[in-house]
């Protein structure tokens, strides 16, 4: 877990009620300008309904660090929290740019900076729940996210590159110019092997190198850190749980809606795990044992 200061805790229990009692006995009172609490975990493990439960507790907003809840019309596919959960608890930074935006890691700071001082301001605590790590390391620290160097011309021949040989080629190539990044990515996350060859082939920098560059020694915000996290057969359970939960809630036509507004494999979130194949499926390229297995 990231060190953000002395303030990190370990949850490691078998129900969100458990976690959430440990998280309140850890001195979690009411405090808008107090220590940041930031909650961080696996898919699946429950944040978004430990950060309902703490928002209750310590009159908090929660400010979501997903980097796919962020688009609009991507909902099923997401997991975004659904209507009754988002009338139990404010939420910031989710539906906020169009599957056609590419939405960078400094513009989601600036808007989640502004969201938390938004949130203290009205003398409420907010809670930061993700998600997506490089989110959560560059609020935390002060990274100045100079931006990683970008080609629209090599990042199409790319996409086109992953369509026609698959993303694990992709992902064989990325290990041989960027191996710290490519043992962090599954060989089917397009979107982010794509970026990471995209960055390398500019500038000749394995993306891997630019945090640590940029980076400070010292924590830029005071945060409590709760790391949520279960049994490793009960996440399985629960993974797969979510996959059947999403494709019986409609993830097909949503993904149905979204080509027929235009959007493609050509945008970043239809790349990522889920919507890919199942734009694969929609369009023929694969067999329904395929796309869900």
């Amino acid at each position: 877990m990231t060190n953000a200061g002395e303030n990190n805790i370990l949850c490691h229990h078998s129900n969100e009620a458990e976690r959430v009692n440990q998280a309140n006995e850890c001195a979690l009172q009411p405090d808008p300008g107090g220590d940041l609490i930031v909650l961080v975990g696996p898919t699946a493990v429950g944040k978004t309904s430990v950060a309902i439960e703490l928002a209750a507790l310590v009159g908090g907003e929660i400010v979501s660090a997903d980097s796919m809840q962020v688009y609009r019309l991507l909902d099923v596919g997401t997991a975004k929290p659904t209507t009754e959960q988002r009338e139990q608890a404010q939420f910031h930074l989710i539906d906020i740019a169009d599957p056609d935006q590419q939405l960078t890691v400094s513009e989601w700071k600036a808007r989640a900076s502004k969201a938390i001082d938004e949130i203290r301001g009205s003398g409420k605590a907010p809670i930061v729940c993700g998600g997506t790590g490089l989110y959560i390391k560059a609020l935390l620290y002060d990274w100045s996210l100079a931006e990683t160097p970008a080609d629209p011309q090599i990042r199409t021949k790319l996409v086109a590159r992953s369509i026609e040989e698959g993303s694990q080629e992709l992902h064989i190539e990325l290990a041989g110019v960027d191996p710290i990044t490519a043992s962090r990515l599954h060989p089917n996350d397009t979107v982010r092997i794509v970026r990471a060859l995209e960055v390398f082939y500019v500038s000749g920098i394995a993306i891997s190198e630019y945090p640590s560059a940029d980076k400070s020694r010292s924590a830029r915000l005071p945060a409590r850190q709760f790391g949520l996290m279960l049994p490793r057969q009960e996440m399985y359970d629960r993974i797969d749980s979510r996959v059947d939960h999403m494709l019986t809630a409609g993830l097909e036509q949503e993904v149905r809606e979204l080509l027929t507004r235009g959007y493609g494999l050509d945008h970043g979130p239809l790349r990522s795990l889920g919507y890919k194949e199942m734009v694969q499926y929609v369009r023929g390229r694969l067999d329904y044992p395929q796309t869900v297995s």
